[in-house]
């Protein structure tokens, strides 16, 4: 199992950085919900060996993370960008939109943001990119426990506000569950009408 290192968050605080956060998302190739993106900054002190990618745990075992991430010192910030917003922008758009919202929701302005993948537009900070930053650095990989245990939530009340769906199970990814729900019910508003097969409906 790979393992995040503080390597890259030891490098801008050698740099002169203060505070610095890692960001990550969630959603963007579900068929239903909005993408979720979280901020996470994580003190070289903190110790919590157990962050990982989110997609490496349970989800049990992400809860139970992040519901110590308070006492070890790690804070954390999240946004989202909503179905509307993805149709009007673009998965690509509306995804760069959530992380950058994530960033400008931080309890204060960062000194470098540490990415997994991309470069936020327009955002006034320095940042770094990493290729699968949630498996070699420690703080875009908390990111990504915030950002999945929040998204996973979300999707948990829309099960109830939108049953028949199988939301708190599938969490609006494109399973044979979810095919079968859409021929029975059709679309219903968390539905991204511009995704496939979601286009039939239209």
């Amino acid at each position: 199992m790979s393992t995040p290192t503080f390597t890259a968050e030891k490098a801008w605080y050698a740099r002169g950085a203060r505070l610095i956060v890692g960001v990550d998302e969630v959603g963007a190739g579900a068929w239903a919900g909005p993408i979720v993106a979280a901020a996470a900054s994580v003190p070289l002190h903190s110790r919590l060996g157990g962050i990982r990618d989110s997609k490496l745990l349970s989800a049990a075992a992400r809860e139970e993370l992040l519901a110590t991430f308070a006492a070890r010192g790690i804070h954390i910030a999240t946004a989202e960008a909503s179905v509307e917003e993805i149709a009007r922008l673009g998965l690509r758009p509306a995804n760069l939109l959530a992380l950058k919202r994530a960033v400008e929701a931080f309890r204060e302005p960062p000194d470098a943001v540490l990415v997994d993948w991309y470069h936020i537009p327009g955002l006034s900070v320095p940042q770094e990119a990493f290729v699968r930053g949630d498996r070699r650095v420690k703080s875009i990989a908390a990111a990504s426990i915030a950002a999945k245990v929040t998204r996973d939530r979300l999707m948990a009340e829309a099960d109830v506000k939108y049953p028949g769906y199988g939301f708190g199970v599938h969490k609006g990814y494109g399973t044979a569950q979810h095919r079968v729900a859409l021929a029975s019910h059709g679309p219903c508003p968390l539905h991204r009408m511009t995704f496939a097969p979601l286009t039939s409906y239209r």
